[in-house]
């Protein structure tokens, strides 16, 4: 029986790096940002989870490192997973629905820019052959994979994940400006937070 070190040689072909390296090269949308692209993201072939959230924001371009802040934090107090596991990219891997922040509106980051997830996510979910859960992180990335299946709110949405079911699991943004939500919807932490937990820890584990 193969070693883990040879099943990760296995799957991690120079295909495979040749594609993050043209990724991180990106400038579809480069007279759109406000600042130089730098497009961030982890990933790996032997990646068992896919977060797929909007876009990073300001701190995020500027460390390179996705959910580095405050939202990153309670994404992982919702996950139940130490920092350094959740940056593990044999095991998880971050690809949001925009790659590069796309600046300030008057009411927050703007959207992710639309150039960027039809160009680069289904090239990528190519090379991602071992995921069996993909947590879809707001709106944004629930319109990209969800298409017309996707409900009339966020929390309809959410509230029939056992429809998307076993593949992908949809959820608010853990965004601080998001606290109201949370408080208008008590179920979300008593019913869905312990439904996911359990199926991210079955998964990433596996």
């Amino acid at each position: 029986m193969a070693n883990s070190t040879d099943f990760i040689t296995r799957v991690r072909p120079a295909q495979f790096e040749r594609l993050l390296a043209e990724v991180r090269a990106c400038r579809i949308c480069e007279a759109h940002l406000p600042n130089p692209p730098r497009p961030v993201l982890r990933a790996s072939p032997t990646a068992r989870v896919l977060i797929v959230g909007q876009a990073p924001g300001r701190r995020v371009h500027e460390s390179g490192v996705p959910w580095n802040d405050p939202s990153g934090d309670l994404l992982r107090e919702w996950l139940r997973i130490e920092r350094e596991d959740f940056y593990d990219e044999r095991r998880i891997a971050i690809v949001p629905a925009g790659l590069c922040y796309p600046g300030t509106g008057d009411s927050g980051d703007l959207p992710p820019r639309p150039e960027c997830a039809p160009q680069w996510h289904p090239k990528l979910r190519a090379h991602l052959p071992a995921i069996r859960l993909t947590l879809l992180i707001g709106s944004y990335a629930q319109a990209y994979y969800l298409g017309s299946r996707r409900k009339k709110t966020l929390a309809e949405t959410v509230r029939a994940r056992d429809e998307y079911l076993p593949q992908f699991f949809p959820l608010p943004h853990p965004s601080p400006r998001n606290r109201l939500w949370m408080k208008k919807n008590p179920w979300f932490e008593r019913e869905v937070l312990p439904q996911l937990r359990r199926r991210f820890k079955a998964v990433r584990m596996i």
